[in-house]
């Protein structure tokens, strides 16, 4: 009995897994057969992965294995004959397979692997890799899998009660703009996928995290914010990372991180434009071996969060200008998504006005019941630089200083009233007729086109350029100008 004992624990809360291996180059394939058969992967929980490896020398034979029997992950060669790694990934969707892919890629096709994230792997890694990294980022998969195993149940009754719980508990909107971000935010939210927010300050960006993350896997775990432009570059790495003690002066006791605190959740780094150089390469470090060193530290520790981070910068520009790492880059824009500013919504004023109304006045213990219809056309008429954010602050105040039920045009501050007072040679439209009478300053002629131009495709700034027979950054370019 004693000598059967060993034998009984290893076997205890044992898992299995199928790993389906694909490469054309055969000696490849062998090496990565034989580390994985070898492999002893470990759960958080402390359960063993016992892994069953499965191995296919072209995309086509891949495919067939998986019409046969389910596999958990599908490792694949991204650059291959035939059927590339991303073809394999896409067809094993349009069956149904329910497998996480991981991609193998050469240096110079990061771009392509970068695609293949976008329509749904969950990772990709670089060739020539190390074996310990490539078995972490298999073990940080699968518990990613058993993660959305336990939430899955969970997660469906709670969507289930209101399939609109997004738009409605979180998000005020009902534009064309925000309806088809919100409709990408809900098919996004159940992957992995690193997800990059751009838009103007005050667009709501934290919310649209916030939606991400309670609609994920990973909702039971922690969603930790970090600004990564309110903190110098030492103060923001210490809150990111942790310290040791004696890692600097002041340093009396270990203490833990932001990263420690999103294990198994989500991490919003917001203005992640704002990042040192420094820190970016610690960054970049977690997200592609999934560990990190605590300042002063000298031991690796391992974590698992989704990364949602957003800016209001061009992060290709400064790229482009060597103040942003490429790879870097890459591993954030995997998911894009851009919230509209309110000028281009500006059928959502009435909404967010009558959100903001009810929520400022149970806030304050306020019983206004409506705003009239002359302040109305002020809030219309105003072009918000500021966004959701400067709404809500008009409101507040307006919600505290209002005499009745009833919030007039006296309670409004003196700026907002001048800064929307109709123009003397207001520009109309007459159906899809812009009216642009003479005497109008051409640079206020360009922007009224531009701006119904975007109306009629919905935000598509391209789709608009296309139209107007510009580039889509003079688009940009003259919609900063007006804020």
């Amino acid at each position: 009995m004693s000598e059967q004992q060993p034998e009984e624990l290893s076997t205890h809360n044992e898992r299995q897994a199928t790993v389906l291996l694909v490469d054309d180059e055969t000696g490849h394939l062998q090496s990565l057969k034989i580390l994985f058969e070898r492999a002893q992967l470990q759960s958080k929980a402390g359960e063993n992965y016992r892994l069953e490896v499965l191995t296919a020398s072209s995309g086509t034979l891949a495919l067939e294995l998986v019409r046969q029997r389910p596999v958990d992950i599908i490792l694949t060669d991204l650059m291959m004959p035939q059927m590339s790694g991303k073809d394999l990934l896409l067809n094993a969707k349009a069956i149904g397979a329910d497998a996480d892919v991981i991609v193998m890629t050469a240096f110079g096709t990061v771009e392509n692997a970068v695609d293949a994230m976008r329509v749904g792997a969950y990772d990709f890694i670089q060739k020539p890799f190390k074996s310990a990294l490539v078995l972490k980022v298999i073990e940080r998969c699968l518990e990613k899998r058993l993660l959305k195993e336990e939430n899955l149940l969970l997660r469906r009754t709670l969507v289930g009660l209101n399939p609109n719980s997004v738009k409605e508990k979180t998000i005020v909107g009902r534009s064309p703009a925000m309806a088809q971000l919100m409709e990408t935010v809900q098919q996004v939210a159940d992957s992995s996928a690193s997800v990059l927010l751009y838009g103007e300050s005050g667009t709501g960006k934290e919310i649209i995290a916030k939606a991400i993350h309670e609609h994920s896997p990973r909702m039971e775990k922690p969603l930790v914010t970090v600004n990564c432009a309110a903190l110098p570059e030492s103060i923001l790495e210490a809150e990111l990372f942790g310290y040791e003690k004696g890692a600097f002066t002041g340093a009396t006791e270990n203490k833990k991180g932001r990263l420690d605190r999103a294990d198994g959740g989500t991490l919003f780094l917001d203005e992640i434009g704002d990042l040192s150089a420094s820190v970016q390469v610690k960054l970049l470090r977690v997200l592609q071996e999934g560990e990190f060193d605590r300042v002063g530290g000298t031991e690796p520790i391992q974590v698992d969060f989704r990364l949602v981070a957003a800016t209001n910068r061009n992060l290709q520009q400064m790229v482009h200008d060597g103040q942003f790492r490429e790879d870097l880059f890459y591993r954030l824009n995997v998911i894009a998504l851009e919230l509209p500013p309110m000028r281009e919504r500006p059928e959502d004023i009435p909404l967010l006005v009558s959100y903001f109304v009810q929520k400022y006045s149970q806030k304050n213990n306020r019983s206004i019941e409506r705003v009239s219809e002359e302040a109305m056309q002020v809030f219309r008429r105003y072009s918000w630089p500021g966004n959701v954010r400067e709404i809500e602050n008009i409101i507040e105040r307006a919600v505290v200083l209002a005499k009745d039920a009833e919030i007039q045009i006296s309670d409004l501050p003196s700026s907002l009233l001048s800064s929307s007072s109709p123009r003397p040679s207001s520009i109309r439209r007459d159906g899809d007729i812009v009216l642009i009478p003479i005497g109008t300053k051409l640079a206020d002629a360009e922007l009224a086109l531009i701006k119904e131009t975007l109306g009629k495709t919905n935000g598509d700034k391209s789709m608009a350029a296309q139209l107007l027979g510009i580039a889509a950054r003079t688009i940009y370019r003259k919609l900063d100008s007006d804020t």
